[in-house]
């Protein structure tokens, strides 16, 4: 089986997250951040963390074109973000573990992972799978 992942990459404020979305929504996706400062719990502000763009609103259409009155809301799953506290110890080699893991999940249950974001080395370590040996750091 050959698996698909979609990577949407970027600038700061490029509008990563909200084409990653409409991705998402298009083709029954979810999104799995890579950005090395939105894993942080509370750190919203300096972090562009905008949860809401997860959450797109979805107009029911009947009939050639006309539009019911109802609208919905629908929440896209997202992976990888607040997963850890400012204080935790967090590195690329738990970054790549967390991805695959939630990559894993993703494509277990028949939908597209869209990894999105714009730390670079992130975003590289999964795509072309660095081998990240546990080294223990050495103690004077």
């Amino acid at each position: 089986m050959n698996n698909k992942i979609i990577v949407v990459l970027g600038p700061t404020a490029s509008g990563k997250t909200k084409l990653g979305v409409y991705l998402a929504n298009k083709f029954n996706g979810e999104i799995v951040s890579a950005d090395s400062r939105q894993v942080y719990k509370g750190m919203d502000v300096g972090t562009g963390k905008d949860l809401s763009q997860f959450s797109i609103t979805n107009f029911q259409f009947s009939n050639k074109s006309k539009v019911q009155n109802s609208k919905s809301k629908i929440q896209i799953p997202y992976h990888l973000i607040d997963v850890v506290s400012p204080n935790t110890e967090f590195n690329l080699a738990k970054y790549q573990k967390l991805a695959y893991e939630a990559i894993d999940d993703i494509l277990k249950r028949d939908k597209i992972p869209i990894l999105v974001g714009g730390t670079g080395l992130y975003l590289q370590a999964v795509v072309d799978n660095y081998n990240l040996s546990n080294v223990k750091p050495i103690k004077n």
